[in-house]
């Protein structure tokens, strides 16, 4: 079991490492081969009719919003086949983002996840983000 689950917080760690480029071909092929097909997304996420494309439409919104997007791990914890992570976010907004305007004001904002591997690749994940906080400070909602 060990060897298993060493290889899925490699691999969860090659798919931080590409979405931590900020390049969206990057972020693109780590989809391709660290997502299963049919995953299963419970996050905050776009509208999406659900698996790898709500990967696709997740960072996609996000380095439109934010193209300086920056994911700091805190704490990676692995148990069997999960994988959880608790996460500092810090981005500057350029970009259309939940309806609102480009406002050029930088957030820093905690998440969480759970996900779940299957045969090396990511089936299922679990996110908490805090998106009252990255709100607020966007201006959206009273501070």
């Amino acid at each position: 079991m060990q060897m298993q689950t060493s290889n899925n917080k490699a691999a969860f760690r090659r798919f931080h490492a590409a979405i931590s480029s900020g390049d969206a071909d990057v972020i693109a092929k780590a989809i391709d081969e660290l997502v299963q097909p049919d995953v299963r997304f419970h996050a905050p996420a776009p509208a999406a009719p659900g698996g790898v494309e709500a990967f696709t439409r997740v960072w996609d919104t996000l380095l439109r919003a934010f193209p300086d997007l920056h994911v700091q791990i805190e704490d990676v914890i692995e148990e069997g086949d999960l994988v959880a992570c608790r996460n500092t976010v810090t981005g500057t907004h350029r970009g259309e983002y939940r309806g609102l305007a480009p406002t050029g004001r930088t957030v820093t904002y905690g998440e969480m996840f759970v996900v779940r591997f299957s045969d090396g690749r990511i089936a299922e994940i679990w996110g908490v983000v805090d998106v009252f906080s990255q709100l607020r400070q966007l201006g959206a909602l009273p501070a």
